[in-house]
């Protein structure tokens, strides 16, 4: 082993002296293989010990460290003043009542559980009861379609669905239940059968849906009359379906811990695949929640009076590591919310800081560009004195809207972290650190502590001083993932078969003359809208499965706001015409398949796509295509040069 990897064991092993373990490690602190030519890609972290990390969240903090009393969260619901606030305490006692439900429905360590909610402080109950109980959580974003849903519970093979009746997204009714309820339909049609469904009563008084004698929450907001009737026809099963208020009135809040071997799967979180199939992410006990507690600490600098908001959703993985295991592990206060950042006005966000004292916010470079647009008024319409460092996820952020968050967010006194990881990686890899790494805008600066990444060209040479190449990374840290999930062969040819001995990202990495990391962007076909990585294969089959649709074909185009979007190029079969009807047909299509996220932009009538004498299409001439610039380069690979005229003068304005 080398000084490099003692010193990191020494640093990690200091970790985790501060979390409870029922049995002690035995082995080496992590132990791997990233070389397929020398056999199966594993990493193991502190095999033999034993706890619990729901144990680590809660009882710790409640119990041993005497913060009962503590805040967890203030949720800050979809509309203003409606309000809700959670001590360590409380929190323990709802996961517990829950655990316990869960274990009365007989769900044992190792099941997997779908849960499909909004942000809601019931979502952070359900997950935490999970892992309490040693259940492997699969938390799906409330965004996704009923086909999402079912192709997510159908791969981890779901035996117990917990969902809401529904939910608002600003002004826009989501009616959840009946989206799960599709999915679950799906999933029969497919011989695969939930056994159990539990709905969170989260919209409204009436208490006729539900049966006999369940409580129910207060309304969240006045319904239309439209709306209340959508509330009402909410469908309900007796075989399958039972009330989440019912349920916990009668649980026991006193639960003993499952206790877990350090490898036990915690949850799976899908991400698109360049496949067009969701890859489970499979993440394990120990080493996650001791990458998360670490990262969050250091990265946000956390303090014990600080109070911490991030904007993300639970549905990703930032919510799971950065609004749950990480902030929860450091007995921090958090704002947890439900809405969108120009709900009802555009000033939503800077009065939330203000009337929580939000110390450290963590926010994506969407919303940044979003509402930069508005200017510095309505974000100066509060003091946002309380702030003291900022930080950026999900994606790149471009210098410009860095700059306008540092100035005008920031006032130029908030250092900005600009951080980058993944799904798979489970918490930031590569980061500034707050006051003590002078600031690039736009850089994710340098890795983590005992995260070592290179940058290799297309032969898997590292290149050392500025350069630029695929980002990979040469050795594991705690937090990252295990396998995907039922299937290991596409974990190791995913991230480790193009160069052997490394982990490769998939994106791009240029490193300048002070040695600061700078994330160019994808080089797979994925794209990443609002900082969610979206595949071009499931948006293209979900294209094609329109009867007039012969063949499509989608790459990104730059997005001032979302950072990129969805250009679709579409060859449609003899007898269909390409018209406005079709266009709305097929983005509908999209998001009934994939979800609103994925819907396009731009589409545009392609009666032929630039493709190789071996039938490849040349995706690299139709971004050019798509963004309108005629340098293509070298085109001589083309088996007909004649579309490529016929595409420029069919393309979407896109000024």
């Amino acid at each position: 082993m080398n000084i490099e990897s003692h010193v990191c064991n020494y640093f990690w092993g200091d970790v985790a002296k501060d979390f409870f373990w029922k049995s002690k490690h035995t082995g080496q602190f992590l132990d791997y293989n990233f070389d397929v030519t020398k056999g199966k890609v594993y990493i193991k972290c502190m095999e033999g010990a034993i706890t619990n990390i729901c144990y680590n969240v809660l009882d710790r903090n409640v119990h041993d460290k005497k913060m009962g009393d503590k805040v967890a969260f203030f949720w800050e619901g979809n509309e203003p003043g409606d309000e809700l606030k959670v001590t360590y305490r409380e929190l323990l006692k709802q996961v517990c009542k829950m655990a316990n439900v869960l274990k009365s429905l007989g769900v044992k360590k190792g099941d997997r559980i779908s849960i499909y909610m909004p942000m809601v402080v019931e979502l952070v109950v359900a997950m935490l009861a999970c892992a309490r109980i040693g259940a492997v959580h699969s938390i799906v974003f409330a965004g996704f379609s009923a086909e999402s849903l079912c192709e997510r519970i159908l791969d981890s093979q779901c035996s117990l669905l917990i969902t809401a009746d529904g939910f608002y997204r600003g002004d826009k009714l989501i009616n959840l239940k009946m989206i799960a309820d599709d999915a679950l339909e799906k999933c029969t049609e497919k011989n695969f059968s939930v056994q159990k469904c539990i709905m969170l009563k989260h919209l409204s008084k009436d208490g006729s849906l539900l049966p006999e004698g369940s409580q129910s929450p207060p309304a969240k907001r006045a319904c239309s009359d439209l709306q209340v009737r959508a509330i009402k026809q909410v469908p309900w099963n007796p075989e399958v379906d039972l009330c989440w208020h019912t349920l916990m009135e009668e649980a026991s809040d006193e639960c003993e811990p499952e206790w877990c071997q350090s490898e036990d799967p915690l949850f799976i979180l899908y991400t698109s695949g360049s496949t067009g199939k969701p890859k489970g992410v499979l993440h394990t006990v120990s080493g996650y929640m001791l990458y998360t507690a670490s990262t969050f600490k250091y990265v946000f600098d956390h303090q014990p009076d600080d109070v911490y908001w991030c904007t993300a959703d639970i549905g990703w993985i930032t919510g799971h590591s950065y609004i749950t295991y990480g902030p929860l592990a450091n007995g921090a206060t958090s704002v947890l919310f439900e809405g969108l950042p120009t709900y009802p006005d555009v000033s939503r966000m800077w009065e939330i800081v203000d009337k929580y004292q939000v110390t450290k916010f963590y926010t994506a470079p969407t919303a940044i560009r979003l509402l930069m647009k508005y200017g510095s008024g309505p974000v100066q319409k509060f003091t946002r004195r309380s702030l003291k460092v900022l930080g950026t996820v999900g994606e790149p952020i471009n210098p410009e809207a860095w700059l306008w968050y540092y100035n005008v967010v920031g006032e130029k006194r908030c250092p900005v972290v600009d951080t980058f990881w993944q799904t798979e990686t489970g918490g930031h890899v590569l980061t500034p650190l707050p006051a003590a790494t002078p600031m690039k805008p736009g850089s994710a600066a340098f890795p983590f502590f005992g995260v070592v990444p290179a940058i290799l060209n297309e032969s898997g040479e590292e290149l050392e001083g500025p350069n630029e190449g695929y980002l990979v990374f040469k050795q594991p840290w705690p937090g990252v993932m295990r396998t995907v999930y039922g299937n290991h062969e596409r974990f190791e040819t995913t991230y480790f078969k193009k160069f052997p001995g490394y982990y490769v990202t998939g994106d791009g990495c240029r490193r300048d003359k002070d040695g600061y990391l700078w994330i160019t962007g994808r080089i797979d076909d994925m794209l990443n809208v609002s900082g969610h990585l979206l595949s071009t294969a499931e948006v293209e089959s979900a294209l094609v499965e329109h009867e007039a649709v012969a063949e499509a074909a989608v790459v990104s185009h730059p997005h001032p706001v979302k950072g990129e979007s969805l250009y679709c190029f579409i060859t449609l079969k003899d007898g269909f015409d390409y018209t406005i009807s079709l266009e709305a047909q097929l983005k509908k299509q999209v998001r009934e398949k994939i979800g609103a996220i994925a819907t396009p932009d731009y589409m545009q009538n392609a009666p032929g796509l630039p493709k190789t004498r071996s039938g490849k299409i040349m995706r690299r001439v139709l971004r050019k295509i798509a963004r309108n610039e005629r340098d293509l380069g070298d085109v001589s690979t083309l088996a007909d040069c004649t579309v490529i005229e016929q595409l420029f003068q069919n393309r979407c304005n896109t000024a």
